[in-house]
């Protein structure tokens, strides 16, 4: 695993993830809006395994991407 980079939910996300990947991010923080908790001293982690990237919210919502290059967001139960 290769540690990438962290940065605030609602702001721009790193310019080298594919624009799948930032179009799900900006999906997931769209939705954050309507949650009745204050989101925005919460972090994103970039990470990456296999050379893809994992993408991960402070509340557990993680964005991958497969190796056929399908881009999935997943959500903590």
């Amino acid at each position: 695993m290769q540690l990438g980079t962290r940065w605030p939910a609602h702001s721009t996300a790193p310019q080298n993830l594919d624009q799948s990947v930032k179009d799900a991010v900006a999906g997931v923080e769209h939705e954050l809006v309507a949650l009745p908790q204050d989101t925005t001293s919460w972090f994103w982690t970039l990470t990456y395994l296999e050379n893809r990237p994992v993408v991960q919210l402070d509340d557990g919502t993680t964005i991958r991407v497969s190796a056929e290059g399908t881009v999935s967001v997943q959500q903590d139960d």
